[in-house]
């Protein structure tokens, strides 16, 4: 895979290359992708795409990843260039080194010992758009959580929709050792996952857990063996970016839609979307592939 670097404005549009999903082995055509960037010298979200897949590290790995200003603008760049780009069908979110992502980077320039009292409103309305955008971009996205994961780091894999972990990875919720409230989602997204009175003791007393003790909870899809970790993420990149992406699409806006929604109205949504899923290319090419007895061919669409 080539990478390259995210700080992209939102609008520029990306070269579209001719890649196949399906046919994963043989000619795979790896793509170097050119960005308008607001800042050439912002590197800390490194893209790469190859058969469909997406590939998004956080790179400031001296820092774990944590969160300063360039990164948070730079993976929502990354993330709302993914979600326009016709041969993206799904990404992979992951970190540079042996973290994940630490949270916010505390020697941020907002911190200044001597400086005017911080306002971290003004962080979070850079984060929020982001969690919210992960939430509902039509793609499934992977978060590859292979370190440390803490205080906002800990909330960034939550928003994804698989996330496997090696056990040597960390996930904290570290706000309550700094006097601070969960954010970035994690009061809505960890008591529907693990139950409230997991999560109000998760936050509440900031403990790490380990990521088999995160699968038993249901805060993480599975733990994966440390040397088998990369493999496992590729693999479930490549199924999901061969799958009928147009459908996954429409199930991540049923599942969306549920947290809200009484049992009839989530019934006359699923008839709506079930309507679009069965007047798509790829459900027709599921049924004649299922007739001629051979794999599907998807093409997202």
């Amino acid at each position: 895979m080539n990478q390259t670097r995210s700080g992209a404005a939102c609008g520029q549009r990306l070269q579209q290359p001719t890649l196949s999903p399906a046919r994963e082995g043989a000619n795979m055509r790896t793509v170097q992708r050119a960005w308008e960037s607001r800042d050439m010298a912002n590197d800390t979200v490194l893209v790469e795409q190859s058969g469909g897949i997406t590939r998004l590290t956080l790179n400031r790995p001296d820092k774990l990843n944590a969160f300063n200003k360039d990164l948070g603008e730079a993976l929502g760049t990354a993330i709302a260039a993914a979600e326009r780009d016709s041969q993206c069908r799904v990404i992979v979110l992951t970190g540079a080194g042996r973290g994940f992502c630490a949270g916010q980077e505390l020697s941020d320039e907002v911190y200044a010992k001597n400086g005017p009292q911080p306002d971290l409103g003004v962080i979070l309305d850079r984060l929020n758009p982001v969690i919210l955008a992960m939430r509902r971009l039509p793609k499934p996205i992977i978060g590859a959580v292979n370190g440390v994961a803490a205080g906002a780091g800990a909330s960034l894999p939550l928003p994804c929709d698989i996330g496997p972990a090696p056990p040597s990875a960390t996930i904290l919720q570290a706000f309550a050792r700094l006097g601070l409230v969960p954010d970035c989602g994690s009061t809505w997204f960890l008591p529907r996952l693990i139950g409230e009175a997991r999560a109000r003791a998760h936050a509440m007393l900031a403990e790490p857990i380990k990521a088999d003790q995160a699968e038993a909870w249901g805060m993480i899809w599975k733990a994966v063996d440390d040397d088998k970790f990369e493999s496992e993420v590729a693999t479930l990149a490549g199924k999901l970016a061969s799958g009928a992406t147009y459908g996954l699409g429409l199930q991540k806006e049923a599942f969306l839609a549920q947290a809200s929604s009484d049992l009839q109205t989530q019934l006359d949504l699923e008839k709506v979307l079930q309507q679009r899923a069965a007047a798509s290319a790829d459900y027709i090419e599921g049924v004649v592939a299922f007739q001629e007895k051979r794999p599907a061919k998807f093409e997202g669409r």
